[in-house]
């Protein structure tokens, strides 16, 4: 078994795979559960609940519940106005001494930056995976260079040690490949909650290239539940930037069922409690909203083919990837677009953390039989006199890339040149977007124009971006990695990693004590059960040992005494044990009766001894 695995960071859903046996397979929880919702809940009480049981809360505690946090990483406030009144919880942007501008959630009066909730999705994901150290995690293609600073940051954060960032589609056509295995063009057209991504890929004897690869970073299903989010607003009346946490959760709970739904049946109930709204929405209706968003889709498609000099007539494969792709109207307008029917025989949801496992494999276990050549996404260049972007990385290059120029100086005795890093396609510096400033000293006074400076750009696996210069004159020369104008420096992630290092047994412990809390009370609740249906076959002395055990166990789950309540839990499974044996004795009776024993199921009605983590969510 492998001990380091992929993790597919997701908007909607996260989960993690690794390596058995030669085999990408994907880790799941005692129940078979494999994703984990990417949702984080904040308790007064200091406790973080992630995964399911935060989507639980997303109803009831709006205000102290986030979701859909993959859309924020490596945003600015700019970034996020078409986004804002839709988002119940507050954000606010800090400006740091050095000029960056931070993002921050406000939750139950603390500020969380988008790096660390993200990691505490990882974290949970980790923990499931059994807490391995090493991971590759994915991305969506078309993440610049900050977003992608931004999640290898989460990732350290959360305790692992990112060896690669890789591209979703990439991904997933790594592990699409292993089943294939033959030559030809594949085109990964990969729609999750919050992100769109399509790529062109050449597989030829074991060798994954990408030829070229579009997309958009906000176009995913979270747009399509808001559209039926609008279609309430706009029939009851209501102003939605007015921000109400509860009335949005509630639009985009109903919304998002009634998607749903709609990818099974022809109709689907649109019902809203707080606005006394209900209705019948249809899902040619729900096509015709979403529509313009698919299209939008399709054009990015239409780019990809024209930057790889491809023809829809020179795909061999389309692979549907995301859970998006489900829509069956996505599905429709993909295979019309193409002219054939996409491959949908692996998990759209699955496939991109399988990928990401054969990846992690390949870095871990030195085999060669696959190489994955990925591209730039985003062309990198820097800003010259009239702020124009001289480009020197141009997209769609093939990882690792490496480009340069040769600069002088403007005025006469100048003795640094500063160097504004941009991404982005446009050719003035207004359109695209800043990622730093890159400081070149120690220039020798020269005339206007007799200094040379060679700037190199090298763009590594990951697509994060290093600059160099040189002034071939004095010698003088900088490096750096490039540090996105906004988001956390490395001495701030290094301060969440000793914080979550320090708290480490705090956090363990408060997450243990949620996790006994709620055996505690399915115990009881099943205990309960049993008795009404066999309680009478019990002694007086029996019954009241369960009734002092149950005492003394809801007082332990009042309390924060981990051991104690450890300890209530065995005990109460012990004062148990004769209602067990009486429930098991009446389900063997029924079954060699050949009567129905579904309705005592011992195996759900009685309470055991056994605490181990069956899910950690």
């Amino acid at each position: 078994m492998s001990t380091v695995v992929g993790i597919d960071l997701g908007t909607t859903y996260s989960l993690a795979a690794r390596t058995e046996d030669g085999r990408p397979v994907v880790v799941r929880d005692a129940a078979g559960a494999a994703l984990v919702p990417s949702c984080i809940s904040f308790h007064d009480d200091g406790t973080v609940l992630v995964g399911s049981a935060a989507r639980a809360r997303a109803l009831s505690d709006p205000e102290h519940t986030v979701f859909s946090v993959k859309r924020l990483m490596g945003r600015t406030l700019a970034d996020l106005k078409k986004e804002v009144e839709l988002i119940p919880h507050q954000l606010v942007e800090r400006e740091a001494a050095d000029g960056r501008k931070v993002l921050h959630v406000r939750i139950g009066g603390r500020e969380y930056t988008p790096e660390e909730l993200s990691a505490l999705i990882l974290k949970e994901v980790r923990a499931r995976a059994g807490n391995p150290t090493k991971a590759v995690i994915t991305v969506p293609a078309y993440f610049d260079d900050s977003q992608r600073q931004a999640t290898r940051d989460a990732g350290r954060i959360a305790g692992l040690d990112v060896l690669r960032i890789v591209n979703e589609p990439t991904a997933a056509a790594l592990a699409y490949g292993l089943n294939k295995r033959s030559d030809g063009t594949i085109v990964v057209y990969d729609l999750g909650g919050g992100t769109f991504d399509c790529s062109v890929l050449k597989l030829t004897e074991g060798t994954f290239k990408v030829l070229s690869t579009n997309g958009d970073t906000f176009l995913g299903g979270d747009d399509f539940d808001r559209t039926l989010m609008h279609l309430a607003a706009r029939e009851t009346g209501t102003d939605l930037s007015a921000r109400n946490p509860a009335l949005l959760q509630h639009l985009r709970d109903a919304a998002e069922r009634a998607k749903v739904a709609l990818s099974e049946s022809d109709t689907a109930e649109l019902s809203v409690a707080p606005l006394n709204y209900a209705r019948t929405v249809t899902r040619t209706e729900f096509e015709e909203l979403i529509r313009p968003l698919v299209e939008r889709s399709l054009d990015r498609c239409k780019a990809v083919l024209r930057d790889a000099h491809l023809t829809v007539a020179q795909v061999d494969e389309v692979v549907l990837v995301g859970g998006s792709t489900r829509v069956p109207f996505v599905r429709r307008r993909v295979a019309e677009f193409f002219g054939k029917t996409p491959h949908t025989g692996l998990n759209p949801d699955e496939v991109v953390a399988l990928g990401a496992a054969v990846q992690a494999d390949i870095l871990t276990s030195g085999r060669r039989d696959l190489l994955l050549l990925d591209v730039v996404p985003l062309s990198l260049g820097v800003e010259t006199l009239g702020g124009v972007v001289d480009k020197l990385v141009h997209r769609n290059s093939t990882v690792p890339a490496r480009g340069g120029t040769r600069y002088t100086t403007a005025v006469d005795n100048q003795t640094a040149i500063v160097l504004n890093i941009y991404q982005g396609e446009r050719e003035l510096t207004k359109d695209c977007r800043f990622l730093g400033t890159f400081k070149l000293s120690g220039i020798p006074p020269m005339p206007a124009q007799f200094a040379q400076v060679d700037v190199t750009f090298l763009v590594n696996h990951d697509g994060i971006l290093t600059v160099s210069a040189k002034e071939l004159r004095s010698g003088a020369q900088a490096q750096v990695t490039v540090q996105p104008a906004h988001g956390l420096t490395p001495d701030e992630v290094d301060a969440l990693v000793s914080a979550s290092i320090e708290h480490a047994k705090d956090d363990f412990n408060a997450r243990r004590l949620i996790e006994l809390r709620n055996k505690a009370a399915g115990d009881t609740r099943a205990a309960e059960k049993a008795l009404s249906a066999s309680g009478h076959l019990l002694s007086d002395a029996e019954r009241a040992a369960i009734a002092t055990a149950e005492s003394a166990l809801r007082a332990a789950a009042n309390d924060t005494d981990v051991t104690a309540l450890q300890r209530a839990i065995t005990d109460f499974a012990a004062a148990t044990n004769p209602l067990a044996t009486i429930v098991m004795n009446n389900v063997v009776q029924a079954a060699l009766a050949g009567t129905d024993a579904g309705k005592l199921d011992a195996n759900k009605l009685v309470p055991t001894a056994n605490t181990s983590d069956e899910g950690t969510q």
